[in-house]
């Protein structure tokens, strides 16, 4: 696989592998998450691809403070071939090269195998509550 950042033309493909992986929810307009990533630090966000088709991906944030992940995804036929923890280890070097002293993500309580998917790259649970409000509803 060959991790590479976003290209205009990844947007319907990236669309559907999240669409595949159920990350895609109504509260979020997957479209407007793009826009949203492209005005902010667009090298941060990746795709694998494989053979020239997209196979995962992966939207790296920092803000000076803290690194976030959102939208780890691998299709469904390539999971279990490590690329999870290719995008993982590509997005860790990128915040390290930023200074970023922590990452932070968030994981639905009933996703059991992806707990134990982060839980074997070294990630815990916090002992913290994670808070939200919508400032805007797509």
């Amino acid at each position: 696989m060959r991790i590479r950042t976003y290209e205009a033309s990844d947007e319907e493909p990236l669309i559907a592998l999240w669409r595949e992986c159920d990350l895609v929810k109504p509260q979020n307009d997957p479209h407007k998450d793009i826009a949203r990533k492209l005005a902010v630090d667009p090298e941060l966000l990746l795709v694998g691809t494989l053979e020239g088709r997209i196979v995962a991906s992966i939207m790296v944030g920092y803000e000076g403070h803290r690194g976030w992940i959102n939208y780890l995804a691998v299709a469904r036929e390539h999971r279990q071939n490590g690329f999870a923890r290719m995008m993982m280890e590509e997005a860790e070097r990128l915040l390290r090269l930023r200074g970023c002293p922590k990452i932070n993500l968030q994981v639905r309580e009933s996703n059991l195998d992806v707990l134990r998917f982060y839980a074997k790259l070294g990630y815990f649970v916090d002992q913290s509550i994670c808070l939200g409000k919508r400032l805007e509803f797509d």
